[in-house]
């Protein structure tokens, strides 16, 4: 085997060479519309001379396409952070309320799985903790698709549903939240290098629904990070070495995020933004009863199409969060002149 330094060189040779691949397709790609654009421009021409009206649905069509791929395009150019382009890692919590929010968090499950449907994703769950009657008290899963972080990076924080409860034989409306918590896949160790002396591991066995390996071996594994109190689990693995090896990966990308995320609180900071971490901040409401409407606190952005939204239509939320942080980071003041970075 080659050296330590030959590693971490081949490593990075491959990191430029898909930075590279990812930069030619965004010029590819905008080399396209443009061309496209320029055509649709010249046919309006054709059909405005001919004077003709009923080709004029042709172009409208041609347009309205090519806004679609236009509006694809800018959401890209908001990925420019240092891990927005890597495959993610979702996890969704169930908040207090039993039942009711067990519920919530599958729910949101499925809307994020059919959101990754949508964009060709490939998804995999990596550790699951099922409710007590329905539902899931937790769910980690794998994205992997280009710029998967980046996207749903927008969707971290805590999320609200109101509505009149299945499980309520009174039909009361309830309020219950879950934690969606994104994190960007660790490409290697040396971005984050795992020092076992401070990592306790714990082996246990399986609490999964059905299937023959299920509370038979010690299979499932929980590593926690001492320095931290960071714990990541897993136990959808058959064999304990597999459960470890996945849970070394997402306790990877935890610590990855809370460098992040330090860093982050440093320029709201800067920005003057007031900085607090808990459950009280709740980023979007999803209200099914007394009327429809999905509405999100940061972007003001709103709809009352929550049946669409609920099966993955999640892009123009996502987009609006995406560009509002753009502008915030381009507003925050740099170092002034004559003082010290």
């Amino acid at each position: 085997m080659g050296a330590p330094g030959f590693w971490d060189d081949q490593r990075a040779a491959a990191r430029t060479l898909r930075e590279a691949e990812g930069m030619r397709e965004e010029l590819e790609l905008w080399g396209h519309l443009d061309s496209r654009a320029s055509s649709t421009l010249e046919l309006l021409d054709l059909v405005i001379e001919d004077g003709d009206p009923s080709l004029l649905d042709g172009v409208a069509q041609e347009a309205a396409e090519l806004a679609g791929e236009y509006e694809t395009a800018r959401r890209h150019l908001l990925f420019s952070g240092e891990y927005d382009q890597r495959n993610a890692i979702l996890t969704i919590s169930a908040g207090a309320g039993g039942t009711e929010a067990t519920d919530w968090a599958e729910m949101l499950l499925r809307m994020y799985l059919r959101w990754a449907e949508r964009h060709r994703f490939a998804t995999s769950i990596l550790d699951r903790t099922e409710g007590e009657e329905t539902g899931v008290k937790s769910v980690v899963v794998a994205l992997d698709g280009r710029a998967a972080y980046g996207y749903l990076k927008a969707e971290r924080g805590v999320h609200r549903l109101v509505r009149i409860s299945p499980f309520d034989s009174q039909k009361r409306r309830h309020t219950t939240f879950a934690l969606v918590e994104v994190l960007p896949e660790v490409e290697s160790d040396v971005e984050v290098d795992l020092n076992w002396d401070e990592i306790r591991v714990d082996t246990y066995r399986s609490t999964g629904a059905g299937g023959q390996h299920v509370n038979k071996t010690d299979s499932a594994v929980r590593l926690t990070h001492l320095p931290t109190g960071i714990v990541a689990q897993s136990q959808n693995e058959r064999s304990q070495m597999q459960n470890k090896d996945t849970a070394a990966k997402i306790l990877q990308a935890r610590l990855l995020e809370k460098a992040v995320e330090e860093h982050e609180a440093e320029m709201r900071k800067l920005r003057g933004e007031h900085v607090e971490a808990g459950w009280g901040n709740q980023i979007r409401s999803y209200v099914l009863h007394p009327y429809q409407m999905v509405k999100d606190h940061r972007t003001e952005f709103e709809t009352s199409n929550t049946a669409a939204v609920l099966d993955g239509d999640l892009d123009t939320f996502m987009q609006a969060e995406l560009e509002r942080e753009a502008t915030a980071s381009a507003a925050t003041p740099g170092p002034r002149a004559g003082s010290r970075a």
